[in-house]
């Protein structure tokens, strides 16, 4: 374990621990250990099916810091991103396993009741967590992610992440990604395309690498617009009686706004935020998300 200084006020501390099949698994835990005293749960922050914990850096600084509640906050690497391990098995990509390595690393940091932030895959791995660890749920936050998956959303990640071009240097990373997504990221500002690089890549003497296992991405190759995605109404109907909060991106083509209103009419009390200028999935820690997700901890 190793701490650290956060590029904004906070600190993390680097964490390792073991999956229940052995695997090195990496998590990052922001904020004071004498908030695990008081009565209010921590946040786990779930990333997307390529990213890792870095993706809730400064979210995870925020909700950490006084102005943002002073939360204790975990922020995890799926089991073949970022700095776990990658997996000999590579059927072992799968929510059921993942959402197991969200139970072990709970178990890890003491956390018996948690809320959840779960961007996109995160957002799938709660859909499993409800039936398969009701109890560790407090409540919910949905990042542009819901009981029905758009197809067109799914190809357009298909496609960026088969896709052979990647930048040349590290320099390169933020322009290159500005051009692949600024259509759908209108409100990102240079700062923000930099922090998205730095989420996005290691660094590989000089090179800039996607920072996961590519076996992670294969089961999207066989997706075509004909293909019929499984909805996942009951397992949302079981988040019933649960304060939850869906983000969705203005210029979303993974969550759909039928599928939004339909959320909200099973779920009364369901608060819904747009991400105005953003795609998917959005950037949590910039205004507007932020303070509506702050707020809603609040409540």
């Amino acid at each position: 374990m190793r701490e650290h200084p956060a590029e904004g006020e906070q600190m993390f501390q680097e964490h390792y621990f073991r999956s229940t099949d052995g695997l090195r698994l990496y998590g990052r835990c922001y904020g004071s250990e004498a908030l695990r005293h008081e009565k209010r749960s921590p946040i786990v922050c779930l990333p997307g099916l390529t990213r890792n914990s870095r993706d809730f850096h400064g979210l995870a600084a925020f909700l950490a810091s006084p102005r943002g509640g002073a939360h204790i906050v975990v922020t995890l690497d799926y089991r073949g991103r970022g700095q776990s391990d990658r997996d000999n098995d590579k059927s072992r990509y799968a929510i059921a396993v993942e959402a197991e390595d969200v139970v072990a690393a709970c178990t890890y940091f003491g956390i018996d009741k948690a809320t959840l932030v779960g961007t996109s895959r995160g957002g799938l791995i709660l859909h499993h967590l409800i039936t398969a660890a009701p109890a560790l749920i407090a409540r919910v936050v949905l990042n542009d992610i819901g009981p029905v998956i758009e197809i067109e959303g799914l190809l357009k990640i298909r496609d960026y992440l088969n896709a052979s071009e990647a930048p040349g240097s590290r320099s390169e990373a933020p322009s290159f990604l500005r051009r692949v997504h600024g259509a759908d990221f209108p409100a990102l500002g240079p700062q923000d395309w930099r922090e998205m690089a730095e989420a996005i890549y290691r660094d590989d003497g000089g090179i800039p690498v996607a920072d996961f296992d590519p076996a992670v991405a294969t089961p999207l190759r066989g997706l075509t617009a004909e293909s019929q995605l499984p909805h996942l109404w009951p397992q949302f109907e079981a988040f019933a009686g649960l304060p939850m909060m869906v983000v969705r991106g203005e210029h979303s083509r993974l969550l759909s706004e039928t599928t939004v209103r339909e959320m909200a009419r099973r779920h009364p009390g369901l608060v819904t935020v747009t991400a105005i200028g953003q795609g998917h999935a959005p950037l949590l820690h910039l205004d507007g998300p932020r303070q509506a997700i702050s707020a809603f901890l609040q409540g």
